[in-house]
């Protein structure tokens, strides 16, 4: 019992530090971009600010708070619940890791044993059907859903003894990557973040990537989908360019919102040290890569990557013997996750195109309310879900997935395209008019292969 109580004592003590720890924005000298952020920080409150007061801007600066943009007034005193939930998660941990105790080391999932409660343990049993219902999951897990997850896969993968990650490091990192989600996003949450985590691992387990990815290439690919959305505040690049936000400046209106997501990402690396086993070049080299595949998935970008991947099919030249061409590929892989609600079986696919909908009409709101221009789709008088929906997978989804599979020819691939075009069909029946319009754009020669329109961007600029 004395034990327990030092145990509890030593994790408010823990928690108090981390909720006083201040971060610090670095500089490269050679490009002047931001090198790092450190999260939970002066950058946090900065995003709590939403935007300052005393910038300089063709646009007074609007007092948004990025932490309550889309938070209900009911769930508004959920938040401290769910921040003991943690506290007693990552205790739980500290006292069933004996790794404290300097006794022999233990199979990983051990220190799941507390948290999980069986019908978890058996949806992880099947963690790489394409059908795993994130929801339900993060349900079970009481909402750590992303730290559960993440942590399952890198032991199954075996990266944890491999590259010999310190427990209390790893668990403390995905729980601060999980924390640093907007969970009041009803798109851009930790639950997303998941989800797109397990369409990778399905993408991982494909014949071609499984024979030829190396465990660097994992871990790699692991991260990048944990991390890809990381303190996304929920609004698209255009609302921050306009409105003169000081992330728009810091990284000079190009791919604002990636750039911040990989940024905050290595701050979290950097602050858990979580690499600091590794040798030094090799910790640059994780965090450079990892940049690389969180870019990949800026939607504005889109053709430029889609048009790279058709070259290499048609020409047949992809090598994954080649470090370069499967880095590549892990970029379309996470191109693919990021994007890939629209071919989940429907029950999924729903709720997602709910969730980020009405994401979109919040921004609309915020706009509407200190009269900035309507960024598009964000209307919620002049669209639908399913309009909305029917755009995005016509221009941007199956354009995307038909290459995948071309790369890809396989069961999951074909099962993604089937459920694709029974999630389109559903929303076309929902949308008479967009049902119409969209198989006239269909009827076009090549139509599905041009740059998608600025209003299928901007959705996808917000999705990414």
């Amino acid at each position: 019992m004395g034990i327990a109580l030092i145990w509890s004592i030593i994790m408010i003590l823990f928690r108090w530090i981390f909720s006083k720890r201040r971060g610090a924005i670095s500089y490269d000298s050679s490009d002047q971009t931001a090198l790092y952020i450190r999260m939970l920080g002066d950058v946090r409150v900065r995003s709590q600010v939403g935007f300052e007061p005393d910038r300089r801007g063709s646009h007074p600066y609007l007092g948004v708070d990025f932490r309550t943009l889309h938070s209900r007034a009911e769930s508004a005193g959920s938040i401290p619940a769910r921040r003991i939930r943690r506290l007693f998660s990552f205790q739980r941990h500290l006292l069933s890791s004996r790794l404290l105790r300097g006794a022999p080391h233990l199979n990983p999932l051990h220190i799941l044993d507390e948290d999980y409660c069986g019908q978890a343990k058996c949806m992880l049993e099947k963690v790489g059907s394409w059908n795993f219902d994130i929801f339900l999951f993060d349900r079970l897990t009481n909402g750590n859903s992303l730290v559960f997850l993440t942590f399952n896969l890198l032991n199954q993968y075996g990266l944890i003894e491999l590259f010999q990650l310190d427990m209390v490091k790893l668990r403390r990192f995905l729980v601060l990557v999980q924390e640093d989600y907007h969970n009041q996003n009803p798109y851009h949450n930790a639950v997303h973040a998941a989800d797109v985590t397990q369409a990778m691992h399905c993408y991982l387990r494909e014949p071609k990537l499984a024979q030829s990815l190396t465990s660097f290439d994992i871990l790699l690919g692991l991260l990048a989908a944990a991390t890809h959305d990381l303190d996304h505040p929920g609004v698209n690049q255009p609302f921050l360019i306009k409105t003169n936000h000081y992330l728009a400046a810091l990284y000079r209106n190009t791919s604002v919102l990636e750039n911040h997501h990989w940024r905050s990402a290595v701050g979290l690396l950097r602050e858990t040290e979580l690499f600091s086993n590794l040798p030094a070049e090799d910790s640059l080299s994780i965090e450079r890569q990892l940049g690389s595949l969180i870019l990949a998935t800026d939607i504005s970008r889109q053709n430029e990557y889609l048009s790279r991947f058709r070259t290499h099919l048609d020409e047949d030249d992809l090598c994954l013997g080649n470090a370069s061409h499967r880095h590549f590929v892990l970029q379309m892989a996470l191109k693919c996750a990021d994007i890939c609600n629209p071919c989940r079986p429907w029950e999924l696919s729903k709720q997602w195109s709910e969730k980020v909908t009405e994401e979109f009409f919040h921004q609309g709101d915020i706009e509407k309310k200190y009269k900035l221009e309507i960024s598009p789709l964000c209307d919620s008088e002049a669209n639908t879900i399913a309009s909305v929906q029917i755009g995005f997978m016509t221009y941007v989804v199956e354009p995307l997935f038909a290459e995948w599979a071309r790369f890809s020819d396989t069961r999951l691939s074909q099962t993604m395209l089937g459920h694709l075009g029974l999630n389109k069909a559903s929303w076309s029946a929902m949308e008479p008019e967009a049902s119409g319009s969209s198989e006239e754009g269909e009827s076009e020669p090549g139509h599905a292969t041009d740059e998608p329109s600025s209003r299928v961007l901007s959705q996808g600029s917000q999705e990414s």
